[in-house]
């Protein structure tokens, strides 16, 4: 058993397409994967049809953008396995209006700062999601590779601090996103607590259904893994993991590094 449960795809800020996705699954020897693209479901139904193809147990996932409206901190939820969208759609549908509302207005902001670029080039790379990010505006910007120097002092010039284009749009709130995935039949799962310090917002989501924590993940150090493992022993959650690959629209990493070979405890893993 060899499983990635944390895979991005063209349909929200990933660069590999959905087949591109289960070639690299097949190379790698994964026996089981979930695409969690983020805020959506369409990614769903033609993963299905190519894990057939490619012999690969897929599972139904998302990843919701949420917020910890305690602490002000962003927190994202995994929802694994759901046996319907109905409650997850509601919730996310309006959320990717206003992402993609905001993404052409930061476009805008860096297009009237002088900086040569258009519209028509930045949306050539918004491909079955329909949705613009960031990553579609740097696409159109540089070559340059996501960890490169370059194309973070790129970033963080635009984006970040007194940027042109920095802010951000009101994320879902936390408890919302997992009582929605538990109403549609899925498992609610904190996303990489280590990366976003969701450490004390995923023990109080327990009583709202929140059954596992991803362990495994890039960003986490050992000492985070070891915090997270203390909280899925204490709430008796399960612990995931994967690789979190964006493609060329992350860091460059040994993703054999993410894949997670004993996962027989996750209950939608068989």
């Amino acid at each position: 058993m060899k499983v990635d449960l944390h895979m991005h795809s063209t349909y929200s800020d990933g660069a590999d397409t959905i087949e591109e996705l289960f070639q690299k699954a097949s190379a790698k020897g994964l026996t089981h994967m979930s695409i969690v693209d983020h805020d959506t479901t369409d990614h769903i139904e033609p993963a299905f049809n190519l894990s057939k193809e490619y012999g690969i147990q897929f599972i139904p996932g998302i990843e919701i953008s949420a917020y910890d409206f305690k602490r002000n901190r962003k927190v994202h939820i995994l929802g694994y396995d759901f046996k319907q969208n109905h409650h997850i759609k509601a919730l996310c549908d309006p959320l990717l209006q206003k992402r993609h509302k905001h993404s052409l207005w930061q476009l805008k902001q860096i297009i009237s700062s002088g900086i040569d670029i258009t519209e028509e080039q930045v949306m050539s790379f918004v491909k079955e999601g329909g949705i613009l990010y960031k990553q579609h505006i740097m696409n159109a910007l540089t070559e340059s590779p996501f960890n490169s120097e370059k194309y973070q002092t790129l970033y963080k010039s635009l984006f970040k601090g007194n940027g042109v284009a920095s802010g951000d749009i009101d994320y879902l709130d936390a408890f919302e996103a997992v009582k929605a995935i538990v109403a549609d039949g899925g498992y609610a799962v904190c996303a990489h607590p280590g990366q976003l310090d969701s450490y004390d917002i995923a023990e109080e989501l327990v009583p709202f259904g929140l059954k596992g924590v991803e362990s495994t993940h890039p960003d986490h150090r050992d000492e985070q893994v070891v915090r997270i493992v203390k909280i899925a022993r204490e709430h008796q959650l399960f612990l995931t993991g994967g690789s979190d690959d964006h493609g060329r629209y992350g860091a460059v990493l040994n993703s054999e590094n993410y894949i997670v070979e004993n996962m027989e405890h996750v209950p939608f893993i068989k």
